[in-house]
């Protein structure tokens, strides 16, 4: 190996296409609607509010991903190449979610939340900082920033639960 060879070969591989970072995206959307959705008849009916709202927007944002997609005018811009967010792989593996059996407590539902809206919001702030001015990245501000609000609510109603004796 030369030198200079294991600095370009990473290089290489801490770059990925917006097109793989959208499909990825996505995934992990539809897999938390689709897990939200299966969650609803199991959760205390306190909280099935909750769990309904979450798999609407989860929706909403599988919905932002299929039409900009769908979209002629950004086709050379999804093959381009931006630097992979450090958060790559635990977004990636998130698409996977867990089983919380068939009648999970409200603070297991909520911490669930918590974190996917925390790793939601971290990676989307990632890609937003990582990519040029353009309807791809108005994309991922907006979700960055609505993830953050998510991500706020999502504690407020914890620290009211867990704080008010509900759990």
């Amino acid at each position: 190996m030369k030198e200079g060879e294991s600095s370009s070969y990473e290089k290489i591989r801490s770059m990925t296409t917006l097109k793989d970072v959208l499909a990825v995206a996505t995934s992990f959307e539809e897999s938390a609607r689709d897990f939200y959705t299966a969650l609803i008849p199991k959760v205390s009916k306190k909280f099935r509010w909750l769990v309904e709202e979450l798999a609407q927007e989860e929706q909403g944002h599988y919905r932002l991903f299929t039409d900009l997609a769908e979209r002629g005018d950004i086709a050379d811009a999804i093959h381009a190449e931006i630097e992979r967010p450090v958060t790559d792989g635990k977004f990636a593996d998130a698409v996977m979610t867990p089983d919380l059996g068939e009648a999970p407590d409200d603070q297991s539902v909520l911490q669930y939340a918590m974190g996917r809206e925390h790793l939601a919001m971290t990676h989307y702030r990632s890609l937003a900082d990582n990519t040029g001015p353009g309807p791809i990245h108005d994309l991922f501000e907006y979700l960055a920033n609505e993830e953050t609000k998510h991500k706020e609510a999502l504690e407020k109603l914890y620290y009211e639960t867990i704080h008010s004796g509900g759990v």
